[in-house]
C-alpha cells in the first residue's frame, strides 16, 4: 500500500481556490495493478495478460462479465516507486520487441500520471504468441461438439 502524503502548496492557494488541508492518501496495490493491467491492455499487440492458468480462470470470469482487469500483473507498491511484472500474450505477427516496449510506455506513462509515483522497473513477461488462425480452429471445434 501506498501512502501520499499531501499538504497544501503556495499554487493552491490562489484567490479562487481555498487552502487545501494537509492529509494522507493511502493507494493500494490492488488499485495500482488494476491501473497497469488497463494500460498493458491498450498496447497494439497485447493479446491478452496472464499466463496459462490465469487465463483460463479469466476466460471463466469473463463469460461470468466479472473481468479481472489486474490479471497477469504483479506490482510492489512503496513510498514513493512502483516496480511492476506483466505478463501478456503478443499477437502475431508483431514485433516482440515494440509490444514490450509499448507495455513498459504505456506502464509507466499510467503510474507516474494516475497514481502520482515514481516507476522503478516494468518488467514485462512474453508467455505466449497468439495467431488468428488458433481463433478459427477453436470456432470449428465447437461447433463440431
Amino acid at each position: 500500500m501506498a501512502e501520499v502524503n499531501v499538504a497544501a502548496s503556495p499554487k493552491s492557494q490562489g484567490p479562487a481556490n481555498a487552502a487545501q488541508p494537509a492529509g494522507k492518501t493511502v493507494i493500494e496495490q490492488g488499485v495500482v495493478a488494476k491501473i497497469v493491467g488497463i494500460a498493458a491492455r491498450e498496447v497494439d499487440g497485447v493479446h491478452a495478460l496472464g499466463g496459462g492458468a490465469a487465463r483460463v480462470v479469466g476466460a471463466i470470469r469473463d463469460a461470468l462479465n466479472s473481468t479481472d482487469l489486474a490479471q497477469g500483473v504483479s506490482v510492489e507498491v512503496g513510498e514513493k516507486q512502483v516496480a511492476a511484472d506483466v505478463t501478456i500474450v503478443a499477437d502475431y505477427p508483431v514485433s516482440l520487441q515494440k509490444i514490450a516496449d509499448g507495455v513498459r510506455a504505456a506502464v509507466s506513462r499510467a503510474i507516474v500520471e494516475l497514481v502520482g509515483l515514481e516507476v522503478a522497473e516494468v518488467n514485462v513477461t512474453i508467455n505466449d504468441v497468439h495467431i488468428p488462425s488458433d481463433d478459427d480452429d477453436q470456432a470449428e471445434e465447437a461447433r463440431v461438439q
